[in-house]
């Protein structure tokens, strides 16, 4: 640094103090105890927005429940940071002092809201980040936009900011970073280079056929029937028609029909979840669906099924060139051996909406939420979307905290 930092001094940029640390950790407690469907963060908006003005950070409501912060620091660089604020449709049975209780409405219905993915953890750990990094100014110049992002769960919410200019209210970065807390030792991170998340599609399939009396088949075209053959066939997408060598899971989550066991009903509907990480490969998987689906009502004799798009995640991609600095900053904040390379999930993510809609390069990386010593012992460890799933509060914090300073000062830092 042109300054000549000290390692003391970067060493302080990196940690909150007591005080700090004290006030984070109710903060966290009171996110995670207070989840919010997507689309739906009205209390956690406001809480964001609230420690941003404490920060005297100036912020703007985007997408609707998103808050954007901007943090500016003489003239410099640009650089965006993403953490999202949803919760999920979850019972939590972790048994914490600080558990969730809260209720939630999804189409219509009542439930049972928890932070089973962490986003508690992304919100608090950027908040902790933005409050150092503001207490740090003379180690670094130019602007850091902080993106509290809503919906990611649905898909719904990068599109939604997008949509509502975010770009066009906040400065244009030149690097959009993102992360995500993980079952994995606390204090370690891992990171890809390329394809980080799969594309996700989802979809609703009705199929309709002819009501009849149970005792009366030949009266009927049974969608059960129908609609289960769709379900088997499907299974051979994979297996079968895709390349061994190409990667794609086809799932079907939810399966409805009838009302009463001696009716044939006149509808069945079901849902299906498709990953892929190549474009080619995911058209070629979603025609795929779609044939199948029309060629066993087809052949049953049965209208054309009804095939909803639900929600749709882009791809999530780190550049190969913007890797290796974000990785060298997270060894030096975390240790050489704590970071590794590792091969893209399964899940996905909406965070690339972000980069890919102003065509900047994004670095997206996992860091770890669970304490070491829980990977020694016998039985699972609980995992993200499970009643059970809960980052260790001091080590994730710590940890989510430590590596987004790390990585914006190894941008912005002199």
């Amino acid at each position: 640094m042109t300054h000549a930092a000290t390692a003391l001094e970067l060493g302080s940029a990196l940690q909150l103090d007591s005080q700090q640390t004290a006030r984070l950790h109710a903060l966290y407690r009171h996110l995670h105890a207070h989840p919010e469907l997507s689309m739906q963060e009205y209390a956690t908006a406001s809480l964001i927005e609230e420690v941003l003005d404490r920060l005297g950070i100036e912020h703007f409501r985007c997408g609707g429940t998103g808050v954007v912060g901007i943090l500016r620091n003489s003239e410099g660089p640009v650089v965006a940071f993403r953490a999202d604020i949803d919760g999920l449709p979850i019972e939590e049975a972790t048994g914490l002092d600080y558990a969730s209780t809260d209720t939630g409405t999804m189409d219509g219905n009542r439930v049972h809201v928890m932070h089973g993915c962490g986003h508690d953890t992304h919100v608090a750990s950027l908040l902790g980040a933005a409050e150092l990094m503001k207490g740090n100014l003379d180690l670094w110049s130019g602007t850091l936009v902080l993106i509290f992002q809503p919906g990611e769960e649905t898909a719904a919410g990068a599109l939604a900011m997008l949509e509502d200019g975010l770009w066009d209210k906040a400065p244009r970065p030149e690097v959009v970073f993102g992360q995500h807390v993980m079952p994995r030792p606390v204090g370690t991170a891992s990171i890809s280079t390329g394809s980080v998340a799969a594309m996700a599609d989802s979809l609703r399939v009705t199929v309709h056929g002819q009501q009849s009396h149970g005792s009366q088949p030949h009266d009927s075209i049974d969608p059960i029937v129908m609609a289960a053959h769709m379900v088997t066939r499907l299974q051979v997408i994979v297996s079968r028609e895709l390349n061994p060598q190409e990667s794609a899971v086809v799932t079907v989550g939810t399966f409805h029909a009838g009302l009463k066991e001696n009716i044939i009903p006149a509808s069945a509907e079901f849902t299906l979840n498709i990953r892929t990480f190549d474009e080619a490969v995911r058209d070629q998987v979603l025609a795929a669906v779609r044939r199948i689906i029309a060629a066993e009502a087809a052949a049953a004799g049965a209208p054309k099924p009804v095939i909803e798009e639900l929600y749709r995640f882009p791809q999530c991609f780190n550049d190969p060139e913007t890797v290796p600095s974000v990785a060298d900053a997270l060894r030096g904040a975390l240790g050489s051996n704590a970071v590794e390379f590792t091969r893209p999930m399964m899940g996905s993510e909406d965070f690339g909406h972000l980069a890919t809609a102003i065509g900047v390069p994004s670095v997206y990386w996992m860091f770890g939420g669970t304490p070491a010593e829980a990977f020694e012992g016998p039985g699972t460890i609980p995992v993200n979307h499970s009643p059970l799933f809960a980052p260790q509060l001091e080590g994730s914090l710590a940890g989510g905290v430590t590596a987004a300073v790390a990585v914006l000062l190894s941008r912005l830092g002199h």
